[in-house]
């Protein structure tokens, strides 16, 4: 068994993408499958280097490894040996059409009450006609002769389908200039390191149908294919999920915080009856089943990835997080604050609350005089475990304040913030002196 994830590095690595990618590796890791990384990367004006290799890291990131890779690039000869067996089968027509050509072809079958589909007239063309047009600097595109028939297949995640293949336009697989096109160069790869299964989005559903005619054509047995088209993701309004939403890319989480462990629990379940779990796609193998998603669009809600993250993040030990943390940053610092994150990024803040300036309150007097009287019993000596509960204990017993009236004036001077890390851990972490001064500020009394 074998499947592939076949990105094109022509951008940045998007949730879909990864979902994809996610779902080909579980299914491989649990059924003992290989994992095989391709890289479209025929469309040379866009595929770039440094996109490639933002991919491979976004997929490190997420977890993920394979166990073959190549690009599409190194096997041009294969794809144009693929393409002489065609045209020797008769499989494979030129074109000379322009697309100023098509497109009126196009709109003269729809006022016709036509299916707009190509009318294969470059069939009709003799051998003469072909030559001539060569010789008028008439480069052909390669067309494919669908067979007149339907294509049908059990879909893992859909269930029964099947494509009309009368009802599509003869598909283009070579350009003019020569270069192949996705519905040809993949078909040729699968075949040729032996896929025997396909996981890839619902909008290439036709793509298979049109790929499985090719796939019997260049002699592959269709039997020995397996597909399942996970359905589209969308916004959490129901809308598109687009692919241009700089947000929504690996990269992007990345740099924005979000754990990998939270992305992959989410995107594992997404669309399917389980509940997201946290955990890294080592630890989500045994439960992964693939005909527990649905036939219906999967919605991506960034606020329940980041309700997981924070779930994820509260938990974190503080080795996982020493790299992220300002320079300085202890595991007792780790420890008070992680409960207040969303993302690792907002620590720097709270960092900054520890070693550097707030801004001192502007309080109603009673805050003030209570203040004062905190100020006066401040236990000596630098503040530990019991200091928080030892002075607001006695507090509480000089001043009758209890609750919210003793808490939130004693937050707003020592943090600048009404709500934040549990007191009683993050006091260890503010010097006397400072603990002091941040009173006396608020108060309006020099220190």
């Amino acid at each position: 068994m074998k499947v592939r994830f076949a990105p094109s590095p022509t951008g940045l690595l998007h949730v879909g993408n990864a979902r994809v990618a996610l779902a080909n590796w579980l299914f491989a890791r649990r059924r003992g499958a290989k994992f095989v990384l391709r890289l479209d990367d025929t469309d040379m004006g866009r595929s770039t280097p440094e996109f490639a290799k933002a991919i491979e890291e976004d997929l490190h990131w997420l977890g993920l490894d394979w166990d073959e890779t190549f690009t599409q690039s190194s096997r041009l000869e294969r794809y144009a040996a693929a393409m002489q067996r065609l045209i020797t089968a008769k499989r494979l027509y030129p074109c000379f059409e322009s697309e100023e050509e098509l497109i009126a072809k196009r709109e003269r079958r729809k006022r016709e009450g036509r299916a707009p589909v190509y009318d294969r007239e470059a069939l009709r063309m003799t051998a003469a006609q072909i030559e001539k047009a060569r010789e008028n600097g008439k480069q052909p595109y390669w067309r494919f002769q669908l067979s007149p028939r339907s294509i049908t297949w059990h879909d893992a995640v859909l269930g029964a389908k099947h494509v009309k293949l009368q009802a599509i336009s003869d598909p283009v697989l070579v350009r003019a200039d020569g270069t192949f096109l996705y519905t040809f160069a993949s078909v040729v790869d699968d075949l040729e390191t032996a896929v025997t299964h396909i996981i890839r989005g619902e909008d290439h559903v036709t793509n298979t149908g049109v790929q499985l005619d090719i796939w019997e054509a260049l002699g592959g047995d269709a039997r020995k294919l397996s597909f399942a088209h996970l359905p589209l993701l969308t916004d959490s309004d129901g809308g598109p999920l687009s692919k241009r939403l700089g947000s929504l890319s690996l990269r992007q989480m990345r740099r924005d915080g979000i754990e990998p462990a939270a992305l992959a629990g989410m995107l594992a379940t997404l669309g399917s009856s389980a509940d997201p779990v946290a955990a890294m796609p080592a630890d989500l193998v045994e439960t992964f089943d693939i005909s527990r998603f649905g036939t219906s669009a999967a919605r991506f809600d960034v606020s329940r990835l980041l309700v997981l993250n924070r779930r994820m993040l509260h938990a974190l030990p503080f080795e996982a997080v020493r790299t992220r943390l300002p320079e300085g940053a202890t595991e007792a610092f780790w420890l008070a604050v992680r409960g207040n994150l969303d993302l690792p990024a907002e620590a720097r803040d709270w960092w900054e609350v520890v070693t550097g300036t707030i801004e001192s309150p502007d309080l109603p007097q009673p805050d003030r005089d209570l203040l004062a009287t905190a100020l006066a019993i401040l236990p000596e000596g630098e503040p530990g475990p019991d200091t928080w509960f030892t002075w607001t204990g006695a507090l509480a017993e000089q001043t009758g304040a209890k609750g919210r009236k003793l808490f939130m004036p004693l937050r707003l001077a020592l943090t600048g913030a009404d709500k934040g890390p549990d007191l009683k851990t993050f006091l260890p972490l503010l010097p006397r002196a400072t603990i002091a001064q941040r009173l006396a500020a608020a108060i309006g009394t020099p220190a």
